[in-house]
């Protein structure tokens, strides 16, 4: 742990649950900050913007600004203007985020790329056969992420991850993942910090798309057994984390080497 100058933090199930501080997190963070490592917050959360997110988390006592945070959205604009300049391209999505997707084009009709985004009440039959139909006549299929599920106040809710895999099977193709787990995303956060993969730690409560992906990337991985973390995800994992801790509260004392392993 000694290594370590940068600190990759999921929010969601990590920080806060449906936006409310997890008990500790603001003062975890507060102390992270003052050992003088670098943090990066990094999201797959799709309702939000950046400078939404950033409001929410300083309402909430965390001390952040915009500059802080890394979403799916502002990564996959980034993306979209590297391998499909002038794209024309049809959202489905929960929330507003157009901030973040500065300089791509949203159309209704006739689109190149289909992009998903989170999922809401917009998943409805109407949405899906029409990105369906889009996906038939040639377009192809962008996903923000693959999140099956996320935790919120009233317990587990569906995301477009379960949804995505329709998709790809009905229309016969697969969709490129520009938030987490893409090796991608981790490289962003990284440069974005300045620290090499092997000097950074990412913390989330998804063991797949945060933690194996993460550690995949050369990131140290570390579990929190909060938001939508079940022991049997854990279990049935692709692999093993670096470290699992009860809550981003313990991550302190890990990072001192006193803590759980």
């Amino acid at each position: 742990m000694e290594s370590v100058r940068g600190v990759l933090i999921d929010i969601d199930g990590v920080l806060t649950v449906s936006w409310q501080p997890l008990p500790g997190a603001v003062e975890a963070l507060r102390e992270i900050r003052e050992a003088g490592l670098g943090v990066a917050l990094v999201t797959n959360t799709t309702s939000r913007t950046r400078a939404s997110i950033a409001g929410v988390l300083a309402d909430a006592g965390f001390a952040v600004s915009a500059e802080d945070i890394l979403t799916a959205p502002s990564v996959t604009a980034a993306h979209l203007a590297e391998h499909f300049p002038g794209a024309r391209c049809a959202l489905l999505n929960s929330g507003d985020v157009a901030e973040d997707l500065e300089g791509v084009d949203l159309v209704d009709e006739a689109p190149d790329v289909v992009i998903v985004g989170g999922a809401g009440e917009e998943f409805g039959y109407a949405a899906l056969n029409r990105a369906f139909g889009y996906l038939q006549r040639g377009a192809r299929l962008i996903a923000m992420h693959r999140n099956l599920y996320w935790r919120t106040e009233d317990g587990l809710q569906l995301d477009s991850g379960a949804f995505l895999v329709g998709l790809e099977r009905a229309a016969r193709t697969e969709a490129e993942v520009t938030g987490k787990p893409s090796a991608a995303f981790f490289e962003a956060a990284l440069a974005r910090l300045g620290v090499g993969a092997d000097q950074a730690l990412m913390v989330g409560d998804d063991v797949e798309s945060d933690v194996l992906a993460a550690q995949r990337a050369g990131v140290t991985g570390v579990l929190v057994r909060t938001g939508k973390f079940l022991p049997e995800t854990l279990r049935e994992a692709s692999g093993r984390p670096d470290h699992v801790i009860d809550s981003f509260a313990d991550l302190p004392a890990l990072l001192r080497g006193s803590g759980q392993q």
